[in-house]
């Protein structure tokens, strides 16, 4: 029976002559962890010093791309330091655009870890198919360090249904798993049909975890009728990825619902332990009651038997294909507009994108110049992933009895637009 390689014996240290790690100049090591960069483009080096970081022997590790490379070149202050106790570094962008800093401890990574195992049947190998810049692509690191075995990596560049498959068939393990974000589900699942062979590989993993943003039912529907055995997950950087599978917490979570605002909040060991030179918004956001420390999400959701439904974002930023979107700020660039002062932007659902954006303007008749312009105007300020699936007339808009347009029935009307 065919065993994983352990990844001792097979990875090269970040520390070895192939440099891709740095230690940043002016790091101070007194309550503070050294922080090491290292390059997305080399996962076999992330790997590496992610591998000491988690043993507690080796400094905080954040990867950066190239686009954040250059950033840093063009004058971007270099993060210097990490608390202490950190291991791992993930910058992401909140509401405002503004990045943050999440700092994880080896603690919180390896529960992560143990816990998503438990769920999935045991530890196994895994595909890397998701950059390494996002919690859900160091995850897939942290949980091959924790099993002792050595991942397969997808080659660099955009992602490829067949290349994906074909890193398939170089796996090794006993119990195989990777993760994918929906669009990428999407392509694969589309060589699936068309091919037998593309088909046995993909049946072939134990779990495909995808996470980022919902999974359209129809998509859900496709992998299913296939054999495909899907695992949706909700989590974030805060949380160490995924911590939710399929709605249910994994073991050590507990998930509870906002009285007041419907707001998802979390509790688990697998959290975030603050966000780096931002005391306020780490008071913020994890809020200790009864010597509890609770993370407040941002999500809307329901629990209903024990099963989360995520119903959405409170704060109006949408993830479409693994992106963040900020609906107000589409919303401004349409209003700047003749005649479309009280345009409202809106969600709908996206059988690739998982969600896309959508415009409707009130007390307007169908003009497909205006509809042109509204486009060219949305990807001219705020690019391309922002653009509208969909720019849609209507009389007036519907109001809730607290006078608040209703979005959900916005967002319905919009959807059966063509």
């Amino acid at each position: 029976m065919a065993q994983t390689k352990q990844w001792k014996d097979a990875t090269p240290s970040y520390r070895s002559a192939n440099l891709t790690g740095r230690l940043i100049p002016g790091t101070t090591r007194s309550h503070m962890t050294a922080v090491v960069l290292c390059d997305a483009a080399a996962p076999q080096q992330v790997f590496a010093a992610l591998s000491d970081a988690l043993g507690n022997n080796g400094p905080a590790v954040l990867v950066r791309d190239a686009r954040a490379s250059r950033m840093v070149a063009a004058g971007e202050t270099p993060l210097t330091e990490a608390p202490e106790g950190t291991a791992l570094l993930i910058q992401t962008s909140g509401t405002s655009g503004k990045p943050k800093t999440v700092a994880l401890s080896a603690a919180a990574l390896r529960s992560s870890a143990v816990s998503a195992h438990e769920r999935l049947g045991g530890a196994g190998q895994w595909l890397l198919a998701l950059p390494l810049t996002y919690i859900a692509g160091m995850s897939v690191l942290v949980r091959s360090i924790e099993s002792g075995t050595e991942p397969v990596y997808m080659p660099s560049g955009p992602f490829d249904a067949r290349t994906f498959l074909h890193s398939v068939s170089e796996m090794t393990g006993e119990r195989r798993y990777t993760a994918l974000v929906p669009v990428q589900l999407a392509r694969v699942l589309d060589e699936a049909e068309d091919s037998t062979d593309a088909l046995e590989l993909l049946r072939s993993l134990d779990a495909v975890l995808i996470g980022g943003q919902a999974l359209e039912p129809e998509l859900r529907e496709r992998a299913d009728s296939l054999g495909v055995k899907i695992v949706t997950t909700y989590g974030s950087s805060e949380t160490s990825g995924g911590c939710v599978y399929d709605g249910v917490p994994l073991a050590g979570v507990s998930v509870e619902i906002a009285e007041d605002s419907g707001e998802i909040l979390i509790s688990a060991p697998q959290l975030a332990t603050e966000y780096v030179a931002d005391e306020q918004r780490t008071a913020d956001t994890f809020q200790n009651r009864n010597g509890v420390t609770w993370y407040h999400t941002g999500d809307a959701g329901s629990l209903e038997n024990g099963v989360l439904t995520v119903l959405g974002r409170i704060d109006r930023v949408i993830t479409s294909g693994g992106l963040k979107i900020d609906l107000d700020a589409v919303e401004a660039v349409v209003r700047a507009i003749a005649g479309c002062s009280q345009a409202l932007a809106i969600h709908i659902p996206d059988s690739e994108w998982g969600v896309r954006p959508a415009v409707v303007v009130p007390g307007v008749e169908h003009s497909a110049e205006l509809s042109a312009q509204i486009y060219d105007a949305i990807v001219a300020e705020l690019g391309r992933v922002a653009a509208p699936k969909i720019v849609c007339f209507i009389d007036e808009i519907p109001r809730l009895s607290s006078g608040k347009p209703d979005l959900l029935a916005l967002s319905a009307f919009a959807a059966t637009q063509k």
